[in-house]
């Protein structure tokens, strides 16, 4: 996993370490920030609580190098590799008159090229497994243009790691390779400092929801699915959960803020409408 110190990443990991997967994650913190509680090594302190083993490594996945090294070590210390999954991810919401070209450039370096140089890094090790998968946390494509207005940068850097991802499903048949997505916002360190503060924590929903739905779409044979840009509470309801209260449970789910690239959040049992 790229990224999984907090959040939604250190949420899947934790989940499917509690099925007893082990987990490798490189990420960038190795000490505690005042804005960004968790570190590499507190997420593996919670990996291992929650029955797995895990791998901590400090890393920076604008480096080729050092995700090379970081592939060779989780395949050193378990064996290989089944799952391989894209959370790493840079937000800036900045219109194109107010981003410079080097915040440009790490949203692209870090979404979409981490994504290709984290995947592609994998892939020998996923093309020996009989459960390969790959999942990217990245939302469904749209040329809409509400979605690049005032925002084209982070929207092209998110797409691009949908588009990778979606290639390489065309092009390893025996690799599941799909996208997850949070029809809603979602409980997350991002969310707070960047888009709105308590008010939108309020309104979002737990990272266990896409915990959650993680482990549906890779619990699953890499034959059963791929190709696919999926929603959180899509893939939930394709395995009989429909009552999603669990997963705001302090608020109210008609007060639901969607998330950044979703238009509404259905106000009914959780399936969505079309």
């Amino acid at each position: 996993m790229s990224g999984g110190s907090r959040g939604i990443g250190l949420a899947i990991a934790v989940r499917l370490a509690a099925e007893g997967a082990d987990i490798a994650l490189i990420a960038k913190t190795d000490h505690p920030q005042p804005r960004l509680p968790g570190t590499i090594h507190t997420a593996a302190a919670a990996i291992e609580d929650a029955g797995g083993q895990a791998l901590p490594i400090l890393g920076d996945i604008r480096f080729e190098d050092q995700v090379a090294e970081a592939v060779a070590a989780t395949v050193e210390r378990f064996g290989g590799i089944d799952i391989c999954i894209n959370n790493a991810s840079a937000l800036n919401l900045a219109p194109m008159a107010e981003m410079s070209i080097k915040q440009f450039d790490l949203l692209q370096q870090i979404n979409a090229r981490g994504t290709f140089v984290v995947t592609k890094t994998c892939l020998p090790h996923l093309l020996k497994s009989d459960h390969a998968h790959v999942l990217s946390l990245s939302p469904p494509l749209n040329v809409e243009p509400r979605w690049l207005a005032g925002n084209s940068a982070y929207t092209l850097s998110k797409y691009g790691m949908t588009m990778i991802t979606l290639g390489l499903a065309a092009d390893q048949p025996t690799v599941a390779a799909n996208c997850l997505w949070p029809r809603t916002a979602i409980r997350t360190a991002a969310v707070q400092n960047l888009l709105g503060g308590e008010e939108s924590l309020a309104r979002s929903r737990t990272p266990a929801i896409m915990a959650d739905a993680a482990y549906e779409v890779l619990r699953r044979s890499p034959a059963a699915q791929s190709g696919r840009a999926l929603i959180d509470d899509e893939v939930l309801a394709a395995a009989g959960v429909t009552d999603l209260a669990r997963y705001h449970p302090d608020g109210d789910e008609a007060d639901l803020m969607p998330d950044f690239f979703i238009a509404e959040v259905p106000r009914s049992s959780g399936v969505p409408l079309r």
